[in-house]
């Protein structure tokens, strides 16, 4: 039986010396890329009893800099929430999950630092994959030279590893999957990352308006800056009953009925009555219908889902739920 692996929000790892097999960067979607390196960290980790090891940063570097610049169009998209990156994580045999806080300190870290502090006082480093364009360290100044040459010093192999590519030799990247779905292209995202693109979260209390014209939601908070496109899906929803329930989804701001609302996932499920509210469930997203719209009064939004009902019902008539 696989085990939880151990998160670490500070390092060092006070209540261990393990030695780490490590491997470092944002797995922002965990894409067909990711997981090929994590297969290689999980492969020499256990090959040389070694603790499979992930650092990874919260807030994205990038959006950390677009802020303290006050840039905020350059904060990237987020592919996945801080739970869903950890449990995709999780599922491809992380032993050991570093969340390391990127803030002000981390940012003006030395390169020399960055190596000796996390890699390892913080981690026992004996062997580190990384790709071969990584930079660390404040303003980026740690390259690979400098890695080997600590390495030599403190007991530590680096790998490098190229960009993955897919079956036709094109690369799968975080930049790519932010890509297909800013646009819904669900095929496309679901190539990149070998699986459908979902959203998780535990479902929380709305308007409930949806109830007062027959179309009751499970409500989940999603990041504000979500990388798929707002509009109307065809989805199924998992963790709630034994078997995945059929439904269709709204991903956006609900602008019929508020007015500068957060972005909110609500979703209704076909034909089905769950008690739901508080539950973890994960929303999988098949087809995209529509983009969301603001519609001049209740009567055209109801005809709307209507619509979007029939289409989704149409759709696992076909496919099977």
């Amino acid at each position: 039986m696989k085990t939880a692996p151990t998160i670490y929000r500070t390092l060092p790892r006070y209540d261990s010396r393990r030695p780490s097999a490590v491997t470092i960067g944002n797995f922002d979607g965990v894409h067909r890329g990711h997981q090929a390196i994590l297969m290689r960290v999980r492969q020499y980790a256990r090959e040389h009893g070694l603790a499979a090891t992930v650092m990874t940063f919260e807030p994205h570097p990038r959006a950390y800099f677009a802020r303290r610049g006050q840039r905020p169009e350059l904060i990237p998209t987020q592919i996945s929430s801080l739970r869903d990156k950890v449990t995709a994580l999780a599922e491809h045999h992380a032993d050991q999950i570093v969340l390391e806080r990127f803030n002000h300190a981390l940012a003006d870290m030395s390169a020399e630092d960055f190596i000796e502090r996390l890699l390892v006082e913080g981690l026992n480093t004996r062997w580190l994959l990384v790709g071969e364009d990584f930079r660390y360290g404040h303003k980026r100044s740690g390259d690979i030279e400098l890695l080997r040459s600590a390495g030599r010093r403190f007991g530590f192999q680096v790998e490098t590893i190229a960009d993955v590519a897919d079956e036709h030799g094109h690369r799968i990247s975080s930049s790519e999957l932010r890509t297909a779905l800013a646009v819904g292209n669900l095929e496309r995202a679901e190539h990149l990352l070998g699986h459908p693109y979902s959203i998780s979260g535990h479902v929380i209390h709305g308007q409930k308006l949806g109830r007062s014209i027959g179309y009751p939601t499970l409500n989940l908070r999603v990041p504000a800056q979500c990388a798929l496109r707002s509009g109307v899906y065809i989805v199924r929803a998992h963790g709630l009953a034994p078997q995945p329930i059929k439904g269709v989804a709204s991903l956006g701001v609900r602008p019929t009925i508020s007015h500068g609302g957060r972005l909110m996932l609500e979703t209704h499920l076909l034909d089905c009555r769950v008690d739901a509210y508080g539950k973890l469930t994960c929303i999988e997203f098949l087809e995209y219908l529509r983009d969301e719209e603001k519609f001049p009064d209740l009567p055209t939004m109801i005809a709307a889902i209507d619509n979007d009902a029939q289409s989704a019902r149409d759709y696992f008539a076909l496919h099977g739920l």
